[in-house]
């Protein structure tokens, strides 16, 4: 019976001990994460008109624009069609423009009294921000697919094989920007002045970035904004992953690695802001 009792407190006893804790703490937080990502996804279902309406934009981007600058020749791309070329950009852009105003549905919540009934649960508050970023990356992905559909009927060489990588690229987008969205709504509270800011960070993160045209032909002061916008990254990892003849600039695992980093210390800042939203 000692010699148990001892066993029990030995220093490997503690270690295993402290490592199932910490195992048990992990399983919970994802759990968490998962429970309000799919509370979220369960909104697209009841609405699924949403994905019809967002297949707009592409369609004017890669139908119209794309096919008129493929013709003119004015952009130079290489061995790589323009309409090719541009195809990830519109894709990045089509998951832009979803992650960036999603945080006016999270000001719709606090307005109804869901983000004080959140903030009460004993789940941490990384878990409440991880859980709408995943939601967000998700709700990208079906807006992958129809992006992916439209360019191959336009004659894009799509790159199938490597579609899976692709739209893990799209998400950890959608996450990164879906955070720095729900950022802006804790600063600002309301959807009036949430909805000017918004707009305005659309367009310089777009066209500070290599989706319509090359890093190469852009401006010194330009390039180095190109350098450091996440969009740049998600759009040269899709690049070299959506279609035939596509590489990446940096290296894919560079892009990856500065998605998620980007991702995680939005992450964390949305997390601290967050109960903030709620005053």
């Amino acid at each position: 019976m000692k010699s148990r009792e001892l066993d029990a407190r030995s220093p490997a006893w503690a270690e295993t001990t402290a490592a199932a804790r910490k195992s048990g703490r992990l399983a919970g937080f994802l759990r968490q994460s998962l429970a309000l990502a799919e509370m979220e996804l369960r909104k697209l279902l009841h609405d699924p008109t949403e994905l019809l309406t967002r297949i707009i934009q592409p369609v004017l981007w890669l139908g119209v624009f794309g096919e008129v600058f493929t013709r003119v020749r004015a952009i130079p791309t290489g061995q790589l069609p323009y309409l090719d070329f541009m195809a990830p950009g519109v894709l990045a852009q089509s998951v832009l423009f979803i992650a960036i105003f999603y945080g006016i549905a999270v000001i719709w919540e606090r307005d109804l009294g869901i983000v004080h009934k959140l903030l009460v649960t004993p789940a941490p508050r990384v878990a409440l921000v991880l859980g709408k970023a995943l939601s967000a990356g998700v709700r990208a992905l079906p807006q992958a697919c129809m992006v992916y559909l439209l360019a191959w009927v336009l004659g894009v060489r799509i790159k199938w094989e490597a579609g899976a990588l692709a739209g893990v690229a799209a998400l950890l987008g959608a996450a990164a920007f879906s955070t720095l969205s729900l950022i802006v709504a804790c600063i600002v509270k309301t959807r009036e002045r949430f909805m000017g800011i918004g707009q305005a960070l659309t367009m310089p993160f777009f066209f500070a970035s290599n989706a319509v045209y090359p890093i190469s032909i852009m401006p010194g002061w330009l390039k180095a904004l190109a350098h450091i916008n996440p969009l740049t990254y998600e759009v040269d990892a899709m690049r070299a992953l959506m279609v035939v003849g596509g590489h990446s600039l940096y290296g894919i695992g560079l892009d990856f690695m500065v998605l998620a980093a980007t991702t995680v210390a939005l992450t964390g800042l949305a997390s601290r802001l967050y109960p903030n939203l709620a005053h």
